[in-house]
Parts: C-alpha cells; sequence; structure tokens
C-alpha cells in the first residue's frame, strides 16, 4: 500500500476548517478528517460543506462512536463522509452495527483501539468485527494528563510495530507526535500519517497552529509519499 497523509480539522468552525483543508490539499496531502471538535460544533453540516468544497476527497468523520452505531455511520455517510471511527471500548453490536452500515452505505470503516485494555488486543478485536483500518491512539488527555504529572508522556510509537504484527488491515498511529515521529510511521509499516494536533492544530486552542504551516505540510507529504509501497 502506498504511504497517505491525512489531516486531522480538530478546529471548531466551518470557514476555518475548509480554509486549513485548503492549504492541506496545495501541501499534498491526501485524506481529509472531519475531528471530533469540529462535528461537536458543526456536525453534519461540517461534513457536507467539506464534500462540496473538496468532491473527490476521502473524508473520515472522526465520530468516535461508542453507541447507535448503523444510525451514525449511515448519517455521515449520507453528509459526504467516506470513513467513519467507531471505537474498540464499544458493545460488539456496535462495532458490528458500524461494519454493517459501512457495507450498506458504502463507506470503510476505522476502529480506534483508545484506553483499550490493552492496545494489541484492541486492534486484534476490530480486526475481527469486521474493521477495515486500525487507529492506534493515545489520547489527548491521557498525554497531557501523564505529563503533568511529570511522568514520560506515552507515544504511538511505543506499540505501533507490535500493532501493526498483530493485524493483517492498514494502521495508523495518532497522538502527540513530532513531525519526525509522523514522517517515520511508514518504517513502522504504518501506511496512514495522521497530522494533527500539535502538528497542524494548536493543542490548546483547538486552531490552526501558527508559523508556515502549508511549507511544513509539503515537506511532511513529499517524504511520506517517497516511501514508495509499504512493507509490513
Amino acid at each position: 500500500m502506498k504511504p497517505i497523509v491525512q489531516i486531522s480539522l480538530d478546529l471548531t468552525t466551518i470557514d476555518e476548517a475548509i480554509s486549513t483543508a485548503e492549504m492541506a490539499i496545495r501541501a499534498g496531502v491526501d485524506w481529509l478528517e472531519a475531528g471530533t471538535p469540529l462535528i461537536l460544533a458543526e456536525g453534519l453540516h461540517g461534513v457536507r460543506a467539506l464534500r462540496d468544497r473538496f468532491p473527490d476527497i476521502p473524508i473520515v468523520a472522526d465520530l468516535k462512536t461508542m453507541d447507535g452505531g448503523y444510525l451514525e455511520a449511515e448519517m455521515m455517510a449520507g453528509a459526504g463522509a467516506t470513513h467513519v471511527v467507531v471505537m474498540a471500548q464499544a458493545h460488539e453490536e456496535t462495532i458490528k452495527c458500524v461494519v454493517k452500515a459501512g457495507k450498506d452505505c458504502g463507506v470503510e470503516v476505522m476502529g480506534d483501539n483508545l484506553a483499550y485494555k490493552t492496545m494489541v488486543d484492541g486492534a486484534r478485536r476490530l480486526e475481527d468485527l469486521g474493521c477495515d483500518y486500525i487507529v492506534h491512539h493515545i489520547g489527548y488527555d491521557e498525554r497531557r494528563g501523564i505529563a503533568a504529572r511529570g511522568e514520560r508522556m506515552p507515544s504511538p510509537l511505543d506499540e505501533l510495530r507490535a500493532v501493526v504484527d498483530a493485524v493483517k488491515i492498514p494502521v495508523q498511529a495518532v497522538g502527540g507526535l513530532s513531525i519526525d515521529q509522523a514522517i517515520r510511521c511508514p518504517e513502522y509499516g504504518a501506511p496512514l500519517v495522521v497530522l494533527g494536533a500539535p502538528l497542524t492544530i494548536d493543542a490548546d486552542a483547538f486552531k490552526t497552529a501558527d508559523g508556515d504551516l502549508e511549507s511544513s505540510l509539503k515537506l511532511i507529504c513529499d517524504r511520506v509519499h517517497a516511501y514508495g509501497d509499504i512493507s509490513r
């Protein structure tokens, strides 16, 4: 699989999401993610706005679904999402419902192993229940809480290779990665590189990061795409 760069639009207004997405696409980003803050603030309207502006770009709706799986996936598919996210912590029936909705509505399902009892077991569970991708995820609150106690902040890279080796479906790593770490994800066999906070989004204000973001994104995209096909 050739590497894919995804930007997480963890923003709270449609206008800023569209503006940031336009810059990201110019820089070479492949997929757009309607991040959870955007979905909370704008809901289906945010996803529709992205689809209207970018008719041919894959759009991930980061729902973090825990219940009501079929309806949530169906609604986001109707708004133009091509991918939806369900949590490994959800009940087995919820994950099955999201997978069924994905098949019925023509969207792919990303399973998120955030806070599962073990990350590898969470990834295996999601694959066994029919998900198309794994989101290997160290959460925002978890990272910040641990750092505030003066302890080493966990990184998705800590167990990324183990997760990749445990499943046959593509994996992406999410949660506090530096630019260099994000670029290295394909080295671990994870072809989906996600750019979000703190790389492109201010992790405190949920606003687009300052600086020459477009040049940084282009550099990241060029380096990630240069990997070619990712071996596992």
